[in-house]
């Protein structure tokens, strides 16, 4: 069974930054595709930025230039730098893997930025 665990959420001013990090149990990591997600109150939630196993990456166009998603095979662990925060950014972030036909979920951590 694959657990992650998001750290790095908390409370910031508009323009700041933060670093999530998303610590995965278990092994064959390295061959997992990883993502982040966010969601709000009565909102879909939404991918923000994946990663390959190949460390390919993309972002939403919404943190485009602002947010960027990187993976250390070695600690097993996915992070999401975010920089020039805004208050849209609120949400709760979390990680996601996908290995095969299986999806796994972290339990989030909440961003919380203020104007």
């Amino acid at each position: 069974q694959v657990q992650l665990v998001e750290t790095g959420g908390g409370l910031v001013q508009a323009g700041g930054s933060l670093r999530l990090s998303c610590a995965a149990s278990g092994r064959m990591f390295s061959m997992d595709a990883m993502g982040w997600y966010r969601q709000v109150p009565g909102k879909q939630r939404e991918l923000v930025a994946p990663i390959t196993s190949g460390s390919s990456t993309d972002v939403a166009d919404s943190v485009r230039g602002r947010f960027t998603i990187s993976r250390d095979n070695a600690k097993n662990t996915v992070y999401l730098q975010m920089n020039s925060l805004k208050p849209e950014d609120t949400a709760v972030y979390f990680c996601n893997m996908n290995r095969g036909s299986l999806e796994f979920w972290g339990q989030g951590t909440l961003v919380t930025v203020s104007s």
